[in-house]
């Protein structure tokens, strides 16, 4: 183990540490029960004056961290923080005693202390709490960061997330709020009669996504799996066990680069409903959005960087080949083979690689290029090419199509949704065109799901299924351009010292 090298604001803190020993306070504390915090506070009180708070005479019990700290004679003010926020603490000498007080003296910014005391307001109109005991809880041996309010370096502030939570009130925030999105996405599925489930993280097969993954071994079973990229066949699975409405929210894990949308582990919430199709999935996804910001927002106008965005139903509808030929002129519905597609391909600097020299391949890259930043208002483009689409119904006016969509918002992803391909004799030529796929070096095909293909042969009922990105869905509803504003703990690139 390496030699501890101490600052000299850490060695101070430890001589208090075992100041704190020599009077007899344990300096890592017990538990504290507490009767109150910062938010219940300000709820109750906050619109008392200072007379209606001395009739009434409340004493309560709260925790929290040393923000700030004001010594003034015999008498100091600190702020305390909670996971709420913060509230004043007004410390008097003849009010806790003279121990109590040599002891808030001597604590240090970072401490964590329990405190009992009557509310009150200041001369100067602050709600406080006036303390008449105040009890050790934890000392903090190492000082918060100077000004970290300042810090603009945001790789430390996502490496050391217990830091920005304490110091940073956004990042608190949207802690607090994450889970209140994955409750309204429960209370929505719920409302709707489907059943919330959970499904392998280890797959043995590769499928029900493009991506690459990530492999573990098995050692009892001599193995490999993967950690999934999707949770749609396992979920298939169960429609075709009779449960006909079934949703998971769960982590996913893509072996792919990092950036503002993606980190290499992420949540998402798929549903898949016996007897609907692409049209269902369509109501059932702008309801879901509709109503998680409704219920975490209280409103569906919101700003997303400087885009005024309603995510009020219905949403527009658009097929991919209508967008592309808005934007190029080109009309690929009238494109009739994949010679012609190259073509236009080449003369629009598209570059192909060898799996992707087909008329399906070529229009997505179309849309990539020249649509999919230009839309803002919640739009869902549908019409997806086969090629790109392996477990998706084919589309019956049009067969080089499924009845597949995907939610755009603000230039972004949000969700990717179809009539679920319920032939199990379709589905096993898409998994065959996916293995010819990953011989020409497409290293995101899928595998060939033998037990899939067998699940379907039983009956699958007509059905709906949808996957939505619930990270994304979080960025959305706070205002964050980054993922790694939304998760707790991002994944980051090692320091250069590590």
């Amino acid at each position: 183990m390496s030699e501890l090298t101490l600052t000299e604001q850490e060695i101070i803190r430890r001589e208090k540490l075992k100041e704190l020993e020599e009077m007899g306070i344990d300096p890592f504390g017990e538990a504290y029960h507490r009767d109150s915090n910062s938010a219940l506070i300000f709820e109750a009180y906050g619109d008392k004056n200072k007379e209606e708070l001395e009739e009434i005479n409340k004493v309560v019990k709260i925790a929290g961290r040393i923000m700030t700290k004001r010594l003034m004679g015999k008498a100091g003010f600190l702020h305390l923080q909670d996971k709420d926020g913060q509230i004043q603490v007004y410390v008097r000498k003849d009010t806790v005693g003279d121990e109590a007080f040599e002891y808030y003296k001597h604590t240090d910014l970072g401490d964590i202390i329990g405190v009992e005391g009557q509310v009150f307001r200041t001369n100067h109109g602050e709600l406080s709490v006036k303390a008449t005991q105040l009890t050790h809880l934890t000392k903090a041996i190492r000082p918060l960061p100077d000004k970290w309010h300042g810090l603009v370096d945001k790789e430390e502030r996502y490496r050391r997330r217990y830091l920005d939570l304490i110091s940073n009130d956004k990042s608190r925030e949207i802690a607090l709020f994450r889970p209140k999105v994955i409750r309204a996405i429960q209370h929505f599925f719920d409302s709707k009669g489907l059943v919330e489930v959970e499904t392998p993280i280890l797959h043995s097969i590769l499928g029900g996504a493009a991506a690459r993954p990530f492999v573990t071994h098995h050692n009892t079973l001599d193995m490999d799996f993967y950690l999934r990229i999707a949770t749609e066949l396992p979920l298939k699975r169960l429609i075709v066990g009779g449960l006909e409405g079934v949703y998971e929210i769960g982590r996913l894990f893509r072996n792919e680069g990092m950036d503002a949308t993606h980190n290499p582990e992420f949540t998402t919430v798929e549903a898949y409903v016996a007897y609907s199709d692409m049209e269902g999935m369509m109501e059932l996804t702008e309801g879901l959005i509709e109503s998680v910001a409704l219920e975490t927002l209280e409103t569906t106008d919101i700003t997303y960087k400087e885009n005024n965005i309603s995510l009020k139903a219905p949403f527009k509808r658009v097929t991919m080949s209508d967008l592309v030929k808005e934007e190029t002129g080109i009309d690929f519905e009238k494109v009739t083979s994949d010679e012609e597609a190259i073509k236009l391909a080449k003369e629009h600097n598209i570059e192909l690689d060898k799996h992707q020299q087909s008329y399906g391949h070529i229009l997505a890259e179309f849309f990539d290029k020249y649509c999919e930043h230009k839309i803002v208002q919640p739009t869902f483009v549908y019409m997806y090419p086969k090629e790109i689409s392996p477990l998706a119904k084919s589309n019956k006016e049009d067969d080089r199509f499924t009845d597949r969509f995907e939610l755009f918002i603000a230039g972004h992803e949000y969700c990717n949704a179809f009539s679920e391909l319920n032939d199990p004799i379709d589905q096993r030529e898409r998994f065959e065109a996916q293995l010819k796929e990953k011989e020409l070096g497409n290293i995101e095909a899928s595998e060939f799901d033998t037990d899939f293909v067998e699940a379907l042969e039983y009956g699958l009922p007509p059905t709906g299924g949808m996957g939505l990105g619930v990270d994304r869905l979080i960025m959305l509803l706070t205002n964050q351009d980054s993922i790694r504003e939304v998760l707790l703990f991002p994944h980051m690139k090692p320091r250069a010292n590590e």
